[in-house]
């Protein structure tokens, strides 16, 4: 069975999974590259963002729009900046 770390991180992943290609990518590149090295307000932002519905999800990491909240705007910047 998986530990508290492992296990976490496998319910992470599934919440990453929209069904959506693009989305799909996005949030699992994030997930698997960043989370780990995240701060505490942008892990908790990322929990908030997973939680919205597809459409609006769709729209901020697409570009067709910005959300209004000041951390969930830097942390769809930080999931569309380009790796390094």
């Amino acid at each position: 069975m998986a530990d508290g770390p492992e296990l976490e991180a496998r319910r992470l992943l599934w919440r990453c999974r929209r069904g959506m290609k693009e989305l799909d990518i996005l949030l699992e590149r994030f997930a698997r590259e960043r989370y780990g090295a995240a701060s505490d307000s942008e892990k908790c932002a990322f929990a908030r963002l997973l939680d919205l519905p597809d459409p609006e999800l769709a729209g901020y990491l697409l570009g067709h729009a910005t959300p209004a909240e000041p951390d969930l705007a830097h942390l769809t910047r930080l999931i569309l900046a380009p790796r390094t």
